[in-house]
C-alpha cells in the first residue's frame, strides 16, 4: 500500500480518531521524527532535544489526558525508560537506523487493538508497516501543531 503526500510533504492519512478509541486515540510517538518536524537546531543537543520534547508531550497528556508513549532511537545516559509524569517513554531495544520504527512496530504487533492506537510519523515507510498492523497514523507537523495548540494555554510552558 502507497500513501498519497500532502502539501507539506507529509503523508495523507485516514480519519483522526479510531472508533474503537472511545473518542482518544492511545499515541505511539516516533519521538525523533516529531523533533525533526521543526528545525530549532536540535541536532546541536539531540539529548536536550529529547528532554525538551518528553517535557512538552507531559505538558499536552496531562493536559488532554490521552495516553501516549513516546518511543525514541537512542537513551540519553540520565533517562530511564519508565512514565515521566503523564507520558510513558521508551526507547529503542536495539541500535541503528530506524530502531524505534521497528520498535513502533513491535510494540503494535503484541497490542491485542493495534486499530485503537494512532502512530505520529512522517516517515512513509513506518506509516505503512504500522498500518498493516491495523494502527492509524497522524503526521508529524500535524501532532505538533496539536501539541503546540494545547500548550499555548498552559501557563507552565
Amino acid at each position: 500500500m502507497t500513501a498519497a503526500r500532502g502539501r507539506s510533504g507529509d503523508v495523507v492519512h485516514g480519519p483522526e480518531v479510531t472508533e474503537d478509541s472511545g473518542g482518544r486515540p492511545r499515541w505511539l510517538v516516533d519521538g525523533m521524527n516529531l523533533i525533526g518536524s521543526r528545525p530549532d537546531r536540535w541536532w546541536n543537543d539531540r539529548d536536550g532535544a529529547v528532554r525538551r520534547l518528553i517535557a512538552e508531550l507531559d505538558r499536552f497528556a496531562a493536559a488532554t489526558g490521552e495516553d501516549l508513549t513516546v518511543v525514541f532511537d537512542r537513551r540519553p545516559p540520565d533517562l530511564d525508560p519508565r512514565r515521566h509524569g503523564a507520558v510513558w517513554v521508551a526507547f529503542a531495544s536495539r541500535r541503528g537506523r530506524n530502531a524505534a520504527d521497528d520498535e513502533i512496530v513491535d510494540m503494535l504487533a503484541v497490542d491485542p487493538e493495534p486499530a485503537c492506537a494512532r502512530v505520529v510519523t512522517s516517515d512513509r515507510r513506518l506509516a505503512e508497516r504500522v498500518r498493516d498492523l491495523g494502527a492509524g497514523v497522524e503526521p508529524s507537523s500535524r501532532f505538533r501543531r496539536r501539541v503546540d495548540r494545547v500548550l499555548q494555554g498552559d501557563p507552565y510552558r
